[in-house]
């Protein structure tokens, strides 16, 4: 299961998809909107991509897994729009053998989420708002 969506997540199904008898251990990971960043009150969140490639880059981080590990079952549903605090915007389910690689698997698939797909955050506070990760793009209180 390979998904962007603009719905809240439930992880249940999407850790369910991995999970099969010849595997011993699962990892899910739920990336969640906190309320602080940059020591600021972050009003809320809002997750924009380029849907066609994202989807893309999402599938070939999914083939890494199985190069690199030879794990096959791999869940990726990550969230678009806007979020309200503790809101899920990310889960990763993996499932292997053992839990050695299931867990080396997963910090590895939100490592490349982060640098690879073309899904970009915008934290908004009080007081202005910045895109994280494109700070060329950071929009100050003064400019709003």
């Amino acid at each position: 299961m390979i998904e962007i969506t603009d719905k809240a997540i439930d992880p249940q199904p999407i850790t369910a998809a991995v999970r099969r008898d010849s595997n011993g251990a699962v990892v899910t990971f739920l990336g969640t909107t906190r309320r602080t960043s940059m020591g600021k009150t972050v009003l809320h969140l809002e997750y924009e991509a380029y849907r066609p490639m994202a989807l893309r880059k999402l599938r070939e981080i999914a083939e890494e897994i199985v190069q690199n590990w030879r794990i096959e079952d791999v869940s990726i549903v990550h969230r678009i729009g806007r979020l309200e605090i503790e809101a899920i915007s990310l889960v990763v389910a993996v499932a292997s053998p053992h839990r050695k690689e299931a867990f080396a698997a997963c910090g590895y698939v939100v490592d490349r989420i982060k640098e690879t797909v073309p899904i970009w955050k915008k934290e908004v506070f009080e007081d202005g708002q910045v895109w994280v990760g494109c700070q060329s793009h950071a929009v100050s209180a003064a400019a709003d």
